[in-house]
């Protein structure tokens, strides 16, 4: 990494004896491959056709017959520790390698058995679910203290329903995909009487079904082209997937014939009414997953009724999706299972042992989505060098935790994403916020806050919830935690409140660091305010009657999910903010230096000690935001125009300098 003294920058010479060049992390490395070399590392549908028809050929001996049974898929490699077990439950074709895309992600943090139904087994409805039943029950007995995971697509989602209804006492979680719960108003049913009127219509529907599997190539075009990615890959890509489509009609005809497609349509419709009928004994934790493409069935509505239905259940989803969801490119279940907080190891979700950190491919995903905002912000980072000198980038930051960065909320609190890129990427370094509860609970009214699924991010880099439980697993791992006193208050401040601190009397986290002998390291944020200006605040819609009523509402679901703040910190209500965009400025961060609380455990055991301490952490806090406004006054390329004019004759990637330190 090139450092030039006029960014504000050291020298490797500079920067301390012994100190090496920073390497490129995996993170970084993700980031600069190209969409041929993403695709490479991609299985396609052809691949999942050709799997398909020798998965067939030597599973069941050519002929499609034998009985139910569980496969494991060799591609798994080596997984975690105590990783739970997921049971594959197929859909309508009945394979079970419809996860194959998902195999090699899925298979480092679970023990997966797939169902296979050959195609020429006719074992009813219950049949299965008593199957999968012995299973479930078999392994619960050997591992109690793990939870099953169920993860079923259409007829696999209403076994796995049915298998939760019959077994309340085991710990079941479902991750159901585009469940047929719904069969009664989708576009399969009338088939049935056709096919068995007219069985040689089957062949008019694999050019059907085939085109579901496939999606809309058009919209794939157009997201490829909105990415940016060359014209030739993406007509390179879309003609594969033509190939494989007409090459592999024959396949799709060998997995589900006549009498096999007909079987398993008349099969939904019994799968349907029996998990329907049992949805009121359903207590399992619930992912549903609904397609908003879905030609097959009405996923969307459905999502919605199974999410108000059962007790435990979150929705995630996927507008752009078709049914068979699992095998479009974009979807990843591993991070979905991750992003919606669903994946523990034990009886009870611990944010700090059950974590997994996001591989680079979902950061380089997560950091894609940002790139638009990354650009206009074009962050500045300073820190604190270890010989009293100020760099830019974060040089300065320890490297061992554990590690607790303090500091300033701004606006709506977007400040957060291109400080968790920046410890990745420059640093290889995981900071993980702590957060309010409610950005994990399913509230009991609905569209009062966004969609948990919105959240999906954060908690995928690591946030936990606010508690002192949480805050001592953190620190007791020697991890870097994030910590916004003001929380709320601060991110959702009034009028001329910019730039000021709202923190509770309390100072319990200077205690919890010195316990641990944390580094507690102040830093300062500014520039937010600099994109949006607050015109309509908490007090202006206390004003108003509806409004006033719509936030004690709220209030009412959220009060008691954050009990350990105090005075007006504490009392904040969850609110929406009336903001007016600006011209948009650059946010520059500045990391402090580092107050050392090691051997001073027994000096902070004192209130008045620690609140002192406590005092001082807030004044520099509030110094380098000082120090930040200031100097930013100097920056040549504090206007987005400035910095764009940089970048085109510079390139959109390179480093944007800033002012003098």
């Amino acid at each position: 990494m090139r450092n030039h003294v006029s960014n504000g920058r050291l020298k490797e010479s500079e920067e301390g004896e012994g100190m090496k060049e920073k390497q490129k992390n995996l993170y970084a490395l993700e980031l600069e491959k190209t969409e041929m070399e993403l695709r490479s590392s991609r299985k396609s549908l052809e691949d999942y056709f050709e799997e398909s028809k020798n998965f067939i050929a030597k599973s069941d001996g050519g002929g499609g017959g034998g009985p139910p049974r569980w496969f494991s898929p060799m591609e798994c490699g080596s997984r975690l520790d105590n990783s739970p077990l997921l049971l594959f439950l197929p859909g309508i074709d009945g394979i079970g390698l419809g996860l194959s895309k998902q195999h090699n992600t899925l298979g480092k943090i679970f023990d997966i058995w797939c169902l296979h139904i050959p195609v020429k087994d006719r074992t009813s409805f219950l049949g299965l679910v008593k199957l999968i039943e012995r299973t479930v029950r078999s392994e619960s007995y050997c591992f109690p203290d793990r939870p099953i995971y169920l993860a079923g697509e259409s007829l696999g989602a209403c076994l796995a329903l049915a298998v939760a209804a019959r077994n309340p006492d085991v710990d079941l979680v479902l991750v159901l995909a585009n469940p047929a719960t719904s069969f009664e108003k989708s576009q399969l049913q009338p088939l049935i009487p056709l096919l068995e009127v007219l069985p040689f219509q089957h062949q008019l529907t694999i050019p059907y079904m085939l085109s579901l599997m496939t999606g809309d190539s058009l919209r794939m075009a157009m997201d490829n082209a909105v990415k940016g990615f060359p014209l030739e890959q993406t007509i390179g890509g879309l003609s594969q997937d033509l190939v494989a489509m007409s090459s592999y009609l024959n396949a799709l005809a060998n997995i589900l014939p006549t009498e096999t497609l007909l079987w398993k349509l008349q099969m939904l419709k019994t799968a349907s009414a029996y998990a329907n009928s049992r949805l009121h004994a359903v207590k399992s934790q619930t992912l549903v997953l609904s397609s908003g493409r879905d030609q097959l069935l009405p996923s969307e509505e459905e999502g919605q009724r199974l999410y108000v239905a059962l007790p435990k259940c979150e929705i995630r989803k996927f507008n752009d999706s078709g049914h068979f969801l699992f095998l479009e490119h974009d979807v990843d279940l591993a991070n979905i299972i991750k992003g919606a907080s669903c994946y523990r190891r034990g009886k009870h979700l611990d944010y700090i042992s059950d974590y997994i950190p996001p591989t680079p491919p979902e950061f380089k995903k997560l950091y894609d989505s940002n790139r638009l905002f990354m650009l206009a912000t074009s962050p500045v980072m300073l820190s604190y060098f270890q010989d009293g000198k100020i760099v830019r980038g974060l040089a300065g930051l320890p490297s061992e935790g554990p590690v607790l960065y303090v500091g300033y909320h701004m606006l709506m609190g977007f400040e957060v994403v291109p400080l968790i890129s920046n410890f990745l990427l420059e640093r290889n370094i995981l900071v993980r916020g702590i957060t309010h509860p409610m950005l994990y609970v399913k509230l009991k009214k609905e569209g009062m806050m966004p969609p948990l699924q919105q959240f999906d991010v954060v908690r995928t880099m690591g946030a936990v919830p606010v508690s002192g439980s949480n805050f001592y697993k953190l620190m007791s791992s020697k991890a870097h935690a994030l910590l916004y006193p003001g929380g709320m208050r601060e991110a959702f401040h009034r009028k001329g409140e910019e730039y000021k601190l709202f923190w509770p009397e309390k100072s319990e986290f200077v205690r919890m660091a010195s316990r641990f002998g944390a580094k507690i390291v102040p830093f300062g944020v500014v520039g937010e305010d600099d994109f949006g200006e607050v015109v309509f605040d908490y007090d202006d819609q206390m004003k108003i009657p509806f409004l006033r009523d719509y936030i004690k509402g709220l209030s009412e679901e959220v009060v008691s999910l954050r009990t350990e703040a105090d005075g007006e910190v504490g009392q904040q209500d969850p609110h929406h903010v009336g903001i007016v965009p600006k011209f948009p400025g650059r946010f520059y961060y500045y990391f402090g230096k580092p107050i050392e609380t090691e051997g001073r455990k027994q000096e902070l055991r004192d209130r008045e000690k620690a609140h002192e301490l406590y005092l001082h952490v807030k004044s520099e806090v509030e110094n380098c935001i000082a120090f930040l406004k200031e100097k930013r006054e100097s920056d040549p390329y504090r206007n987005i125009l400035a910095r764009l004019a940089y970048q085109a004759s510079h390139g959109f990637d390179a480093e944007v300098p800033t002012f003098d330190i």
